[in-house]
This record gives structure tokens, C-alpha cells and sequence, in this order.
């Protein structure tokens, strides 16, 4: 089940930077994004997303993804 919520323009930069950052540090460890997504147990098609920033995720996946590429959170967390 999908919620539609209005971001605003800091909110928006935010998950686009995430997104970039996962996908930097998924290439930096020479990941494809299946093996990625299968260590994060997240279907392929999200992980897509999630680094072109199209989706707001949960904590929850936000963390799978983490421990998936073993990264420090200051990696993939934008910062203020």
C-alpha cells in the first residue's frame, strides 16, 4: 500500500541525496543492484527508485539498505 504525501523542497533534496549517496556507495563496493536489494531484501524495481529519489522509504528500509552495503549512516545520510 502506497500514501501520497506532499513533500517540500528541502524534504525532496533530501530523499534525491540519499538516493545518490546509496547508489555512489553501492558502486563504490562494485554492487550490482540485484545483489544490493537482495541483501537488503528489498525487490530490485524499489532500490531503482530509491537511488533516482522517486520514493520516500521507510527507516526501516533505510536501515536494510545500510547494513546491505556495511556503510557508516554518514555516508548516506544527507547532511543539514
Amino acid at each position: 500500500m502506497y500514501y501520497v504525501v506532499s513533500l517540500n523542497r528541502k524534504e525532496r533534496a533530501r530523499i534525491e541525496t540519499f538516493g545518490a549517496n546509496v547508489r555512489r556507495e553501492r558502486v563504490r563496493r562494485r554492487m550490482t543492484q540485484e545483489q544490493l536489494a537482495e541483501k537488503a531484501e528489498i525487490a530490485t524495481r524499489n532500490l531503482q527508485k530509491i537511488e533516482a529519489g522517486e520514493i520516500n522509504i521507510l527507516l526501516t528500509t533505510a536501515f536494510r539498505i545500510q547494513l546491505g552495503l556495511r556503510r557508516p549512516w554518514k555516508r548516506l545520510m544527507p547532511a543539514e
